[in-house]
């Protein structure tokens, strides 16, 4: 569990799928998807995946539920997730109810999981990816310190049409640069 000024960051629990249900088929939400809607089955597996995750050793994927410390509202998720238990690098991810955006909230959550993983987890490489167009995710990256570093061009066919890709990373030592820079601030 990981705390930030107005977040709780904490393991999904099992009846978490409905509210993550209900934003993951708003429209706004779907926009960058390549789906239309998510039916209720499909929201208990993904639960039900990142619960599981919590069982395995070492564990390499870690995705946690995004909550308004001052009301308990859960409303999205972050994690860091490993591919191999051996390597160091991996790859972030966010999401959130749209009710929600343009607080800063994926931005807080998502500077506490990098922290975390650069910290605890003692990764050396974060990289992240998303659609070209979504130019608030690509802000949100940014605003983790994350460099472009890519651009895939028609990468992706969804919704009719093909969407280039942008893909980022950062540094353990960037981060540690920007950490001890905020230090001396």
């Amino acid at each position: 569990m990981l705390r930030t000024e107005r977040l709780l960051l904490r393991e999904f629990q099992r009846d978490d799928w409905e509210l993550m249900h209900a934003y993951q088929n708003d429209a706004r939400y779907l926009r960058y998807y390549d789906r239309e809607r998510m039916d209720p089955g499909e929201s208990q597996t993904l639960v039900a995946a990142f619960l599981s995750w919590r069982a395995d050793r070492p564990r390499i994927k870690t995705q946690l539920a995004i909550e308004l410390a001052a009301t308990g509202e859960m409303i999205g998720n972050v994690g860091v997730r490993r591919d191999d238990p051996a390597g160091s690098d991996a790859e972030i991810g966010y999401e959130l109810n749209p009710d929600h955006w343009g607080q800063g909230f994926a931005t807080e959550a998502a500077l506490a999981m990098r922290d975390w993983g650069f910290g605890e987890q003692g990764l050396t490489r974060l990289h992240a990816h998303c659609i070209a167009d979504n130019a608030a995710s690509s802000n949100v990256l940014e605003k983790l310190g994350m460099r472009r570093e890519g651009l895939l061009r028609n990468h992706v066919f969804q919704k009719g049409r093909f969407w280039d890709v942008m893909l980022y990373g950062l540094l353990r030592e960037e981060w540690a640069e920007m950490m001890a820079y905020s230090r001396d601030s």
